[in-house]
């Protein structure tokens, strides 16, 4: 069962949370469902690494609002982790286990209805920000970007409702990859997620490359036991193509290029 959780001074999470929770029965400070719980937090959810000190579930979905300096509108989803210093959230040079199966079906779904959303990107992130340490699988799905959309109840539970869908249906066993390289908003994944047969695990984009050494590749395998492959932006690697390329012959990944 997975737990949704969100910040209640996140308008956008707190917004989603509320839609949701009408279908829930209370239950002390959660709300109880069929396929789910709900959490609403009195913290930020990208500082949430102590809820496995008080509750068990098999996987956590952060509910919350996405923020950009761009300002282009998105409805954005990502694993979490850091590959340097813990700046929001987390731990240092640590990343969550990713939940790759329910991010494929979720982004699936909601690019299902990209009519309803056509002034905004539908596209996943790089995996960055906090929460790190849980050990269960860890998604954050996001409304962005400014507050005009955070605080849109109309919007807010069309989204919501697409989370709903998404956790009432089984899910597909698809193969799973870690990403490697690209911008922080990485089309080629996206693509791949939406439209291709990989889930994505840990996306590692290009400007964190310099960062990866033994230790952090190691410790991100270690948090992506169930890939199978790694996709490479053959393009977006730069300087650091041939230490990606060292790094994942230590592995059995089949390599794919995009």
């Amino acid at each position: 069962m997975e737990l949704l959780v969100a910040y209640e001074k996140d308008p956008a999470g707190y917004n989603m949370a509320k839609f949701i929770s009408k279908g829930l029965k209370k239950d002390g400070d959660l709300f109880r469902g069929k396929n789910f719980d709900l959490l609403i937090i009195p913290t930020p959810a990208i500082s949430a690494d102590w809820l496995e000190e008080k509750y068990v579930y098999d996987g956590f979905v952060f509910l919350s609002k996405h923020a950009a300096q761009s300002g282009e509108l998105a409805l954005t989803c990502h694993s979490t982790g850091n590959f340097a210093d813990a700046q929001f959230g987390g731990r240092e040079r640590q990343v969550a286990v990713p939940h790759p199966h329910l991010q494929k079906a979720y982004m699936k779904s909601l690019w299902q209805r990209k009519s309803d959303y056509a002034k905004f990107q539908i596209i996943i992130e790089a995996t960055h920000h906090g929460p790190t340490a849980l050990s269960k699988p860890t998604l954050f799905i996001e409304i962005g970007t400014t507050e005009r959309q955070w605080v849109d109840e109309n919007l807010c539970s069309s989204v919501a409702s697409i989370i709903l869908k998404t956790l009432s249906e089984p899910l597909e066993d698809s193969p799973v990859a870690i990403c490697i390289g690209g911008t922080h908003y990485p089309e080629k994944f996206t693509k791949e997620l939406i439209h291709g047969k990989y889930a994505l695990g840990t996306v590692i984009p290009k400007h964190a490359l310099d960062l990866l050494d033994e230790d952090l590749f190691s410790h991100i395998m270690s948090r992506n036991r169930h890939a199978t492959a790694a996709l490479v932006d053959w393009a977006g690697l730069g300087k650091q193509k041939q230490k990606v390329l060292d790094l994942l012959k230590t592995t059995n990944l089949e390599v794919v290029r995009v």
